[in-house]
């Protein structure tokens, strides 16, 4: 049974199929974060080990798709962002809320979204309140270019270092490409709560 799953995977990882859809994947997770694109990613990245697919190809598609994903969260950000904005007061909790919300974008933009695209639910919260908060679309883009580059090539990386370690069972290589991403996301997550409380205090 375990073989034929492989089997299984070993074909749909096999065609070219697969950027089509680590673009579509990592492109939705962005603006809906029930997808599990980082799962897609660690997993091609797996059987990039044994030489399909092309890892550089699975880095490209998977940070394009996030690239794309993320301007549509921003857009939707924005769109939305007025609307709610419209009938509010100056004084409304509202308005002091996206204020706070494009402080903190203004003084510390570039690691704020670098830092949450590896962090799923939050990278789809800085890029709504990035666009809500109207953040220069040009600093927006950039950041967001070098946060979903390296979130690419990180999670394709985990998946390939797992597939390199277990090269004859990339179910075991998947396991231990899934967990790393898990402990560090983990990890992410307590600084950042940790963080959080100081800020608070």
């Amino acid at each position: 049974m375990t073989d034929r799953f492989t089997e299984i995977l070993d074909n749909a990882v096999g065609s070219p199929w697969v950027y089509v859809a680590l673009f579509a994947f990592a492109m939705i997770d962005a603006f809906f974060p029930i997808v599990p694109s980082e799962t897609l990613v660690i997993s091609a990245g797996v059987f990039a080990a044994s030489g399909q697919p092309e890892l550089v190809g699975i880095i490209v598609f998977a940070a394009a798709g996030a690239f794309a994903g993320d301007h549509i969260s921003y857009f939707i950000g924005r769109f939305a962002g007025d609307r709610w904005l419209r009938d509010a007061s100056e004084e409304s909790r509202r308005k002091r809320l996206v204020a706070k919300g494009r402080h903190l974008l203004d003084e510390r933009g570039a690691p704020i979204i670098i830092a949450c695209r590896y962090i799923p639910g939050a990278r789809t919260a800085v890029t709504l309140t990035s666009g809500a908060t109207r953040f220069a679309l040009a600093k927006f883009s950039f950041f967001d270019g070098v946060a979903a580059l390296t979130w690419g090539t990180y999670s394709a990386m985990i998946g390939y270092l797992g597939g390199q370690a277990f090269e004859e069972q990339p179910l075991k290589g998947l396991g231990l490409g899934l967990g790393i991403a898990l402990g560090v996301s983990l990890l992410l997550e307590v600084f950042r709560h940790q963080r959080a409380k100081r800020v608070t205090a």
